[in-house]
């Protein structure tokens, strides 16, 4: 309700809907320069001489999980121009009214935590098709970390594809809309499109040795070497926070340890972090984390494992091993709560055959056996199967040219068609180039183990959409809406971590590693990203079959102080800026 002075009071996180232009003082200077004043100590003292002020927003009485793994405790926190300004004991009468602050929260009997800080995410270009980005938001990220598995926009093609996963059409958004002529343009061209949630970028490996040398499959030569170097110490000069590498997708997985290496060094120069989507994550997986882990070692870099899992039966059991590996050397994992993974199904194919030769290659007949025992059983040391240990029947289309494939395993199309599952995978390839697909190559009991860690970040590895209007059509993987009520949810409710371990693994876990200044914490002068939820409520709602769903539980979400969304409304404050790496 909107009281006599103006102010605005909301009786419970769902009630009426707060008038616009409220708590956005900073809106005129723009996203990108939001003035930052000096952080305040919340201590008692300094409480009593804040209680004059007005505040953008006041949290009462809520459960705040403030990040740091300590015990959830009672209070009211208080926020002004975009940052936490008053964290109030609960039982303190000395904090402000309703009347102190421009909106005031009810936030009895739920927890408030830190906005949540995806760090591997692929909404590089999903500001530019949709920024208000709703199944981000509405799961309670506030910072997305994209540029991930080797893949950005800038350099190369990268671009076209990563809006396609998104929901981005032919020409939608347009072509000169993702003709970025340098990383620091891209940003810029995010910045501009002032997205709901917070951008942080790295710089993908494929990306740049695509602009280099195209889709060569040999090491580079010293002036293509050098050539990457120079865009890579570009990229980071420019803001981004490190290096990336996708090694199962072309052109990555025709790099030597030693090129990335010396790519890797340019960011280590810069203060950056090197995060890996690694050569195999199945029966080459432990082999594939020691590479990364060399890597960090030779160019003096924070290593960070994207997506932990142990795919196929071949890695099955094995998880608390693989997490003691990543520990052991000092890096660090993220990790999404499913037991199937989304990708393209060209990453099926090994290196020597790239899809766009498919057609050439199998016009041979020995190339066409050994393709096929490729792509079954692997080659020893050079290639991981990622059908050896799943099976056909596990592996599900996701989207292809032919949308009458959709929902269906290879298997189940290899008996329509009356061939052998093998051949319906390269005639889905050479049909459609991008066809996507899941599969369902993870044990439970596995997953389960690695998020018990409470040194595993939890992430989606996902793209922000919509589930309505194009979008909505667009095939995606549970993990796009529900990846984060999933864990708070099922997975604290059955006791695999605690509360405040989860939030600190969605929190300041990653905002440390990734050197997220200011953030992943509730803490006086820290910025005010905050998510409010009902811990007996929250839980993901999307499935396989139906992955367009909303969460439930999540009441309200916070950006730098704007309340950006809040259930009981479609409405979504767009509050979000990149966030540059500080050299």
């Amino acid at each position: 309700m909107v009281d006599s002075d103006g102010t605005t009071t909301i009786i419970g996180p769902c009630a009426t809907t707060c008038p616009d232009g409220l708590a956005r003082q900073c809106r005129d200077v723009g996203p990108s320069h939001r003035s930052e004043p000096p952080p305040r100590d919340p201590s008692p003292s300094s409480t009593i001489a804040t209680m004059e002020l007005v505040f953008d927003l006041w949290i009462r009485s809520a459960t705040v999980v403030d990040g740091s793994g300590a015990e959830p405790r009672r209070a009211s926190v208080g926020v002004r121009n975009g940052r936490i300004d008053v964290i109030e004991p609960d039982g303190d009468d000395r904090g402000p009214s309703s009347s102190s602050a421009a909106i005031t929260l009810d936030a009895t009997g739920m927890v408030l935590a830190p906005g949540f800080i995806d760090v591997h995410n692929h909404s590089d270009v999903a500001p530019l098709i949709e920024p208000t980005m709703p199944s981000t938001i509405r799961q309670g990220v506030t910072t997305v970390v994209v540029g991930n598995c080797g893949m950005s926009p800038f350099p190369a093609s990268s671009a076209a594809e990563l809006a396609s996963w998104g929901g981005g059409t032919d020409g939608d958004p347009p072509a000169e809309e993702l003709a970025f002529d340098s990383f620091g343009a891209y940003l810029e061209r995010i910045a501009t499109a002032r997205p709901t949630v917070h951008v942080a970028a790295l710089i993908g490996h494929g990306s740049v040795r695509e602009l280099a040398m195209g889709q060569e499959r040999r090491a580079p030569t010293p002036v293509e070497l050098e050539t990457m170097r120079g865009i890579v110490a570009e990229a980071m000069d420019a803001g981004a926070v490190g290096l990336s590498t996708g090694l199962i997708y072309a052109p990555g997985m025709y790099a030597s340890t030693g090129e990335i290496v010396a790519l890797a060094e340019e960011a280590a120069s810069a203060g950056g972090i090197y995060a890996s989507h690694i050569r195999g994550e199945g029966a080459h997986v432990f082999r594939a984390v020691d590479e990364a882990i060399e890597i960090g070692h030779r160019a003096n870099i924070p290593v960070h494992i994207s997506h932990l899992k142990c795919e196929s039966s071949h890695a099955w059991g094995r998880a608390e091993e693989l997490v003691a590996r990543v520990h052991s050397a000092g890096a660090t994992g993220d990790q999404y709560p499913y037991a199937a993974w989304s990708s393209v199904l060209r990453s099926l194919l090994p290196p020597w055959a790239p899809v766009g030769e498919l057609r050439s290659l199998l016009t041979d007949p020995a190339m066409e056996r050994r393709l096929v025992a490729a792509i079954e059983q692997g080659e020893d040391e050079e290639f991981q199967s990622s059908v050896d240990g799943v099976g056909w029947e596990r592996i599900v289309i996701e989207g292809t040219a032919d949308r009458s494939n959709d929902g269906l395993d290879v298997a189940a199309i290899a008996r329509r068609r009356g061939i052998e599952p093998v051949e319906a995978c390269l005639e889905l390839l050479i049909a459609d180039p991008e066809t996507t697909c899941t599969g369902h190559a993870m044990h439970e009991d596995d997953v389960r183990a690695i998020r018990a860690d409470p040194e595993i970040m939890v992430a989606s590895d996902g793209v922000a959409t919509s589930p309505r209007g194009g979008e909505a059509a667009t095939p995606v993987h549970p993990r796009t809406y529900g990846t984060f009520p999933r864990v708070l949810g099922p997975f604290v409710r059955d006791g695999t971590l605690t509360l405040q371990a989860a939030v600190r693994a969605m929190t300041s876990l990653p905002a440390d590693r990734f050197g997220l200044s200011g953030r992943g914490r509730i803490s006086g002068g820290a910025w005010a990203d905050l998510v409010l939820f009902d811990p007996a409520v929250i839980t993901d709602r999307a499935t396989y079959q139906q992955p367009h769903a909303f969460p439930d539980g999540i009441e309200a979400v916070v950006v730098e102080g704007d309340l950006a969304w809040r259930r009981g409304t479609d409405t979504i404050e767009r509050s979000g800026r990149v966030l540059r790496r500080r050299g």
